[in-house]
Formats: structure tokens, sequence, C-alpha cells
């Protein structure tokens, strides 16, 4: 395979955006690039802190991974790094199975998301009902609001649980350590985040719509830092848990994992690559919507694996696309896989620079972000409209929500597919009739009422609907049956046993059997399947012809 060939199957889109590049789309994509750079700056350590990890490992992931998919992405605007989506799911994998073991199941994460992009499969993940997309998303953003209650009260707890009642039982008894200040500092952030985005969208509309640009989470975290330097408040800061932030790149680190617990890690690698794949495709999406343009999701998804499999081992954490960083990038002027990059950049600058101011930073603050993020994160609205859609929606959708706040998002996803598939096999099936033709319909049976017995067929004849032609075994009753296929658009392997059924019930009753109106994908099931060689002489083009043939043979016709 030459260099050509091989670009077919990789060929991230950073090198298509670069034709007809210009130095007005570069001082763009740099500016685009440095504000989206500000705004992950406090994300990147929250999200960190919050699934358990040094604030260190966010940054390093904002800026490996969101280097790597940006420079390797489908996607021309997608800005990649931590997303609040992987904290519990994290924090599960760091508190029952350590931190090398988190490295080995991102990085096998990795793997699968590349050999996603690499078989075609970027195309699938859009069959994951709206419902269960929904559900889990909520049901994500509540865990990480109730995962920073800690730390908005400043609560003395040592090891905090990865379970929901685990979560509040902690959090309960506890309840007496609170810290005021802490509190007021959450509160004060919290308020501030919210003045902040209303104001910006005021001043949007105005000249000094510039204002408006800078993020309302660097606000709080500026203000917070110099309250709590200021005035020695006595709250947790990133130095007092963590010791600062190394003001150094990363190193490449081997893991010391114990294949004992890693043969445990199967289903939480699949977790990670399917939330990683999920997140990043539908953040993809609506970047396409709001630029006008359509991302190559097999891409995406082996950029995302390179990703996932380089950063674990250089002291980060699961990445993927980004839906608040990618909007500000696209309304900063983003208009390049270059802005993504510069982000990336942006960081490891501050990274060098600023690391030892970073220790200043109360974790109060970053909890007060985390909740702003998971509101914003979630979408509230769809449990006031769930009454407008019917019940197996509404199950779906609930159900994946509290099985994720409850138990695991795992086990969510899984009973929201099951439940998602069932729903649509009961809807298919009920789309699917049959309807007996008579005389009113086609004159011709007329008195031969009493010895053709024809049936219309609608929909699709598969294993959720054979119970027509089960029905229609029980009421042969005449000594020539007509089956008008006509209108059926699919037949699967239990269609085919269905009617390979019928044929033997129609020889031993000595009934004529004819079909009518098989073609395209029903008429290639008979085929491949063997059912035509039964057919043979049975089978005739349309409803009117199989009349006439099947009136022919009725014993009346014969007298």
């Amino acid at each position: 395979m030459n260099w050509l060939q091989a670009t077919h199957f990789f060929r991230p889109r950073l090198l298509t955006s670069m034709a007809g590049y210009t130095r007005q789309r570069l001082a763009k994509d740099m500016g685009a690039g440095f504000t989206v750079g500000v705004v992950a700056l406090p994300l990147a350590m929250a999200f960190a802190i919050a699934s358990g990890l040094k604030p260190e490992a966010g940054l390093f992931t904002a800026i490996i991974a969101g280097f790597l998919i940006s420079a390797l992405g489908g996607s021309r605007v997608q800005i990649g790094g931590p997303a609040g989506a992987f904290i519990v799911i994290v924090y599960g994998i760091v508190e029952h199975y350590g931190l090398a073991n988190l490295i080995l199941a991102t990085a096998m994460s990795g793997v699968l998301l590349f050999l996603m992009g690499l078989f075609r499969l970027g195309n699938l993940i859009r069959f994951i009902p709206v419902a269960v997309v929904i559900g889990f998303t909520n049901g994500i953003a509540v865990l990480i609001m109730l995962s920073q209650i800690k730390d908005l009260l400043g609560l003395k707890v040592s090891s905090m649980p990865a379970d929901f009642f685990g979560i509040v039982n902690a959090l309960w008894q506890n309840l007496q350590s609170t810290n005021l200040a802490a509190l007021l500092l959450a509160l004060a952030s919290l308020s501030l985040l919210i003045g902040w985005l209303r104001m910006s969208r005021r001043l949007a509309e105005t000249r000094y719509n510039w204002i408006s640009m800078i993020p309302g989470s660097i606000i709080a975290l500026v203000f917070a830092t110099l309250a709590t330097w200021m005035l020695s408040l006595p709250v947790e800061t990133i130095g007092s848990k963590f010791g600062g932030i190394p003001a150094a790149l990363p190193s490449f680190q081997w893991p010391e994992f114990s294949w004992s617990s890693a043969r445990f890690l199967l289903m939480p690698t699949l977790t990670l690559a399917l939330l990683g794949a999920i997140e990043s495709l539908l953040c993809a999406r609506i970047a396409d919507g709001m630029i006008g343009d359509r991302h190559n999701p097999n891409q995406e998804l082996m950029a995302q694996g390179v990703a996932n499999f380089v950063t674990p081992f250089f002291g980060g954490m699961p990445a993927t696309g980004t839906i608040a960083r990618t909007v500000t990038n696209i309304k900063s002027g983003g208009s390049s896989p270059i802005s993504g990059m510069v982000h990336a950049l942006t960081l490891l600058a501050v990274v060098l620079v600023a690391a030892p101011w970073a220790g200043h930073i109360p974790l109060a603050c970053l909890a007060a972000i985390l909740m702003f993020v998971a509101w914003n994160m979630g979408e509230w609205r769809e449990f006031w409209h769930l009454r407008q859609y019917r019940l197996p929606y509404r199950i779906t959708l609930l159900a994946v929500f509290f099985l994720t706040v409850i138990f695991d998002l795992t086990v969510a996803v899984e009973v929201g597919l099951i439940a998602a598939c069932l729903t649509f096999i009961y809807r298919i099936s009920s789309l699917s009739r049959c309807e007996p033709v008579n005389q009113l319909d086609h004159p011709g049976l007329g008195k031969f009422e009493h010895q053709v017995q024809a049936w219309r067929l609608y929909g699709a004849l598969f294993f959720g609907a054979v119970k027509l032609i089960e029905e229609i075994e029980d009421k042969i009753q005449t000594p020539v049956l007509v089956l008008d296929l006509k209108n059926v658009i699919y037949i699967d392997s239990s269609g085919a046993d269905a009617l390979m059924n019928l044929i033997e019930t129609c020889r031993k009753k000595n009934t004529h059997l004819i079909i009518c109106g098989l073609s395209h994908q029903p008429l290639d099931i008979c085929r491949r399947s063997g059912l035509l060689e039964h057919l043979e002489g049975h089978l005739q083009p349309d409803l009117a012809t199989g009349l006439s043939r099947a009136v022919s043979w009725s014993p009346a016709q014969a007298r």
C-alpha cells in the first residue's frame, strides 16, 4: 500500500483545510485558539480533580489530546480534551482499580476507538436513540453536581465513595464539618458565573462586545483566587491539597499495573470507548450545524483513538470532543484545526509560565465552575416535554437516567439500548399487518370466495411479525390460498422460515399456495434461503394474475 492509498483510510481534516489558507484566517484561528485555551484552563483542572486525579492530569490531557485530536481529526473546528462526562467513570476506575489500571483502560479504549474508525463504524453511533443519550447525559450531570458538594461546602472527607448511595451517606455523615468560608466563596463564584453569562449576552449586541468574549470561568477563577490570597481565607486550594502544578512538560511513564485487576477492565474500557465516541461525534454534528460543514466520523474516531492511546502514558486521562469549548472556538472565529492546536499550545505556555500561581486556586471555586458546567450540560427541559411522547420513550429515558445516577453508566446504557431495541421491535411489528382480499377489491373473485382465500400483507416480515403468517396458517379453510407480498418491504430469515412452514402446512392440507408480488429484498432473501426453489410454479407477478390463476385452480371452476 502506497502513501496515497493509506490516506484514503487515514486522512486528517487538517490536510484539506489548508487549501486556500490565508493570513487573515491564521490570525482568526490564533485568536480563537488563545480564547479556547483560556476557557479550557479551569475546566481541565476541575475535571481532573473531580475525577480523583491531580489537576495537571487534566492540563496534560488538554495539551496532548487536544493537539492530536485537532491535528488528526475529521472535524475542522472540534476541540478535544477532558470532559465532564468522564468524571463519574474515571473516578470509579481509580477507586476500584487504581491509577495504573486507569492508564491501561484509557489506552485500551483508544485502541477500540481507532478500530471503530478504521472499520468505518462511525455512522453506527447515530443509531443510539435520543432517549438513551439524553438519559445518561442528564444522569451524569446530576452525579457531577453531587460529587462537587464536598468541595462546595468545604467538607472534611478523607475519601469519597464512587457510588450514589455512598456519596450521599458520606456527605450526610460529614455535613457538620461545613466550611462557611468555602461555601460563601463557592456561592459568590457561582453567582458571578451566572451574572457574567447574562451580562455578556447583553454586551454582545453593543460596541463592548469584546468584553463578552472573556470567559466567565476565568473571571470567577481570578476573583476567587485573589480573594483567597488577599483575605487569607481558610479554604482548601490546589497547593494545599496537591502541592501545586509542575511547571514542566510531562514525561513518558510506563505504569506498573496488575494483570489480576486488568482482566476486570473490559467493561470500563468499553464504557470509555462508547462514551468517547458518542460525545465526540455528537459534538462534531453540533459543530457541523453551526459552520455548515460535514465532518468525517471515522477519521474523528481514529483521531480520538490515537489521542486516548498516547495521552495516558504522559500522565493524562480520557479525552473526547467537548461541546462548550468547540462552540467557543466557532464563536471566536476558529475555522480550521489550527485553532485547536493553538489552544493546546496556549495551555502548554500557561503550564510552563504560570504553574506556580495555580497553587492559590481554591477548590471551592472549581466546584462552583463544575456545578455551572453540569447544569448547562443537562437537557432538563426534556423531562417537562416527556408528556408529549409515548410511554416507551418515557420509560427508556427515565430508566437510563435513574440507572446512571443510582447504579452505573454501563448498566444504564445496556438497559437503555435493550429497551430501545424492544420498543423498536414492538413498533415495527405493530406496523406490519395483513388484511383479507374480498370481492369489493377484486370483483373477479365473486362466487369463488369460498374456494379461494386471499390475503394482502404490509410492512416487514421479520421475527417480530411472523405471527401474521401463523394466523393465516390457522385460518386456511379453502382449496386455494393467495398471498400478496407486494407491500412487504423486508423479510428476514425468521420470515423466510415462517413462509417455509406455511408451504408445508398447505401441502398437508392439499391447499394450493400462490404468492404474488415478490420483489427486491424479499425476493433476494427467498433466493438465498432456498425458499424460491419450493415456490417454483407458485409465484405470480401481481395479485390480479394470482387471483386469476387461483380461480382456474378452484374446484368450482373445474366443474
